[in-house]
């Protein structure tokens, strides 16, 4: 492996202030730090502070998090210069300016997820899915994380939402958190370079991004001329078609058929009753396969 895809290796910041890639991407600004708690818990406190600093497509990157946040406030820490830790400003408006509907922003986690995707897919030459809520797959490991928060109301205007990826790059086994866990340098990519990577995926996030808010934030309409963001995510969404035990605040639990998602993301699970189940990503605990017991009583989780 060359110097460039090296472990250690900073990102290149004079690559990401390039006004080409800035201007392509309709960035409106992009800071790198070398260290920071969370990106997306200072985005959400600068958006308070001074909005006005932080339009539309603002990014903030860091080569080290240390203290990283996932959905649930669930927390996890990574060595320094081995991931991908990007938050994104996000003020969804379409081509008129007219804000979109805050019940479209459940959308906002997906499209980066499937932004990342196609990073990996067309960047790296991984075959990564998604699995429902939040997470990108490679070979059935989680490589990627995706949180959405949203921003305070200041004004009256329209809340922001902080956008946050972390993708794990030259991470080695022994670094992972879990064994059901990946990175980019241990599935044999085609470039393990993080700035090639955080590039790729704002380039390909900011189309996806754009696209949708010019359709309202209609996750049916057409993007682009091709098929619609609901039918492009189903279409690379690992959970539909299995058997799942989604756990539920409570300790409650709805074990079924994941079907389809609804207009707004949210998982379908029928049960064996044919009932049909609106599993939100805010409201699930756990989504795990699950499998049947078998004929001789034995059986479980996947």
């Amino acid at each position: 492996m060359d110097d460039a895809h090296a472990p250690g290796t900073p990102l290149n910041r004079s690559d990401l202030a390039d006004q080409d890639f800035l201007s392509a991407t309709g960035i409106a600004r992009l800071d790198v730090v070398d260290s920071t708690g969370s990106t997306n818990a200072d985005l959400l406190r600068w958006v308070t502070v001074d909005p006005s600093a932080w339009p539309d497509m603002s990014v903030l990157t860091a080569e080290y998090q240390t203290a990283a946040r996932g959905r649930l406030d669930r927390h996890w820490e990574a060595p320094p210069l081995s991931s991908v830790s990007v938050s994104v400003v996000l003020r969804p408006a379409n081509a008129e300016g007219r804000p979109l509907p805050t019940q479209s922003y459940s959308w906002l986690s997906l499209i980066g997820a499937l932004a990342l995707r196609e990073t990996l897919l067309e960047t790296a030459g991984l075959p990564a899915e998604l699995k429902w809520p939040n997470d990108v797959l490679v070979r059935g490991k989680k490589i990627a994380g995706i949180l959405a928060q949203l921003g305070p109301m200041v004004d009256g205007s329209v809340p922001p939402v902080v956008l946050g990826t972390g993708l794990n790059v030259t991470l080695r086994q022994e670094d992972l958190p879990v064994p059901t866990a990946t990175s980019v340098v241990l599935e044999a990519p085609r470039t393990a370079d993080r700035t090639e990577l955080l590039k790729s995926y704002l380039s390909h996030f900011a189309v996806l991004y754009r696209s949708f808010c010019n359709a309202d934030g209609d996750p049916a309409a057409g993007l682009a001329g091709g098929p619609s963001l609901h039918k492009r995510i189903e279409a690379v969404m690992t959970t539909l078609g299995k058997q799942v035990r989604a756990q539920l605040p409570g300790d409650h639990e709805i074990i079924g058929h994941a079907s389809r998602l609804d207009e707004y993301g949210s998982l379908l699970v029928v049960d064996r009753e044919s009932r049909e189940h609106v599993v939100t990503a805010g409201d699930v605990v756990h989504l795990r396969p699950w499998t049947s017991p078998d004929a001789s009583g034995q059986g479980g989780y996947a």
